[in-house]
């Protein structure tokens, strides 16, 4: 089994096929006193189902967060367009949420406020009966029912990541962006972690952009793999296509075949992209 990068015409296909994220020739650059434009992603395309998990690897410096920042509304491209579900985004917005590596939580709330809060600012038409309810669902959803009226520092970092994921979905947003959420973990919450994320999200299909150093993860989590070049000027330089159903056994698949030669070919991508300087 072979994998090999999209063609031009492949990926500019995949572009047209009206889908739910749709990335089109973006380019992000700064202005330097000195050297002109710094480009840091050149020529971005990219489509995204609605219920698909996409997960995006590089070299430090590829772009990688910045293009989960413009998706996010956080940053504007400097050309190209963005679109979620039809509509150019231009801003922050509550139908896109991200979770990030260091979990920012409110020190202050407890686990249940902390994703109260977020339910209060976005489902403001919800009566409290209502709020109440999709709090509880989420906190069950995340196994963390036992631990809702704990503060942040009395809770473990993998607990803390768990609150993070469940304040972004308890708003019912169209589509979830994790800035290497695991990053941060321990090997073994982490992989607890990750079969947490994945059950959810088997049980709760929507559509997830993550950004990850770790290809294991990717292959076990995902349904494409975007492996980009490095950067200034970084692009898509191949997507993999992740054959594995849904849901998914991690030892079955680490024994197969088609695991060994998809996790070869994203390595030997990195090699070959990986400079002194990284």
């Amino acid at each position: 089994m072979e994998y090999t990068a999209l063609s031009k015409h492949t990926e500019l296909k995949n572009t047209a096929n009206h889908g739910f994220l749709q990335i089109e020739n973006l380019v992000k650059s700064y202005a330097t006193p000195d050297k002109g434009n710094f480009v840091v992603l050149d020529g971005v395309n990219l489509t995204i189902g609605e219920d698909e998990y996409i997960s995006v690897i590089g070299h430090s410096g590829c772009g990688k967060s910045t293009l989960l920042k413009i998706i996010g509304g956080f940053e504007k491209a400097t050309s190209g367009s963005v679109r979620l579900d039809g509509r150019e985004i231009r801003k922050p917005g509550a139908d896109r949420m991200m979770v990030f590596q260091n979990y920012s939580l409110l020190p202050w709330l407890t686990v249940r406020e902390n994703i109260r809060l977020a339910v209060d600012e976005v489902l403001k038409n919800a009566s409290r009966a209502e709020k109440i309810s999709i709090v509880n669902e989420h906190l069950a959803m995340v196994n963390l029912t036992s631990a809702a009226d704990k503060y942040p520092d009395e809770i473990s970092g993998g607990m803390k990541q768990r609150v993070g994921i469940a304040r972004a979905l308890a708003i019912r947003p169209k589509m979830l962006l994790m800035d290497e959420p695991f990053g941060a973990l321990d090997a073994l919450t982490r992989s607890k972690l990750q079969r947490q994320v994945l059950d959810i999200w088997e049980n709760n299909r929507q559509a997830v952009m993550m950004i990850t150093h770790d290809v294991d993860e990717a292959i076990y989590m995902s349904d494409r793999i975007i492996l980009m070049t490095n950067g200034p000027a970084a692009k898509i330089g191949e997507i993999l296509e992740i054959p594995f159903e849904h849901p998914r056994d991690r030892m079955a698949m680490r024994n197969s075949q088609e695991y060994f030669e998809l996790r070869n070919h994203a390595l030997n991508f990195l090699d070959r992209y990986f400079t002194s300087e990284e």
